[in-house]
């Protein structure tokens, strides 16, 4: 049996903007524009290093709307369930 290689045994908590940008997809000028609006979480500075983390990253993108359904709409949406 082979050995899984170790980077897929434990995927990285902390990833360059790089990585980060390839890790949802996009390249890093539109990742670049993402952090600057706020879509995507700001990075964590580990001594002269700057990094993100997975597990914002992994909010982040979860709380991006989908092509089915806008903030407008799911906001409406959920006022009316409480209403």
């Amino acid at each position: 049996m082979s050995r899984i290689p170790e980077i897929l045994s434990y995927p990285p908590r902390g990833m360059s903007r790089e990585e980060a940008a390839r890790y949802i997809g996009v390249g890093t000028t539109k990742f670049d524009e993402m952090v600057s609006d706020r879509r995507m979480p700001k990075p964590k500075r580990v001594d002269g290093r700057v990094v993100w983390d997975r597990l914002a990253i992994d909010a982040a993108f979860s709380d991006l709307p989908t092509d089915s359904e806008n903030r407008i709409d799911a906001i409406l949406s959920r006022r009316r369930i409480g209403a």
